[in-house]
């Protein structure tokens, strides 16, 4: 959310940037970072704003979601997710691997430049890394092993895996899930 304080400084700006300046207050990031031009100090207020509402989202969308699975059924699998829509082709996806157990494709809300997601096909309770049985060791290192593959490939400097677990760990989705992050310079800490 922009602040109060926040339109006075662009307006504030010269003359000939005046209306460039407001415009860029409700601009999406991609569009203001893909644009030189724009005064530096500018992209640097929407980028943290972008990513402050990003992330007060993504707790909120954390909570709901644990909610849903709490109220689901009994039996650990959960509701359906978005995941098994993607994976039954009801909805589209910008695939970047397929195997016979995993699946990665394009995040549709990047966080970083690349933000591929890694899913195994097959759910079969692994609703979060927490919920790992014993006889899922291999497809938890076949999924670590395809998100080093197309990290390599995308973030040839370096990338991340992240995944979270449960409310606490801002889990959005009840269907485990690599994040894999790259294409720029990661920071730590990183919660």
């Amino acid at each position: 959310m922009i602040s109060g304080r926040f339109i006075p400084l662009l307006l504030a700006t010269s003359s000939s940037s005046r209306l460039l300046g407001y415009a860029t207050a409700f601009t999406p990031t991609s569009l203001i970072t893909a644009n030189s031009s724009l005064p530096k100090h500018i992209n640097i207020i929407n980028q943290s704003t972008k990513l402050s509402n990003m992330s007060s989202d993504e707790v909120e969308k954390a909570k709901v979601a644990a909610e849903e699975y709490k109220n689901s059924s009994g039996d650990g699998a959960g509701p359906d997710t978005a995941f098994d829509n993607i994976l039954s082709g009801k909805w589209p996806s910008e695939k970047v691997h397929e195997d016979d157990l995993a699946l990665a494709f394009r995040d549709i809300t990047p966080q970083a430049p690349v933000h591929i997601l890694v899913i195994p096909k097959n759910r079969d309770g692994l609703v979060k890394l927490s919920n790992a049985r014993e006889d899922q060791k291999d497809i938890l290192g076949h999924l670590m092993y395809v998100a080093q593959m197309v990290g390599k490939k995308e973030c040839p400097d370096g990338f991340r895996v992240v995944i979270n677990d449960g409310e606490h760990g801002a889990q959005s989705v009840y269907h485990l899930h690599l994040h894999v992050l790259g294409g720029r310079q990661m920071k730590w800490p990183p919660g």
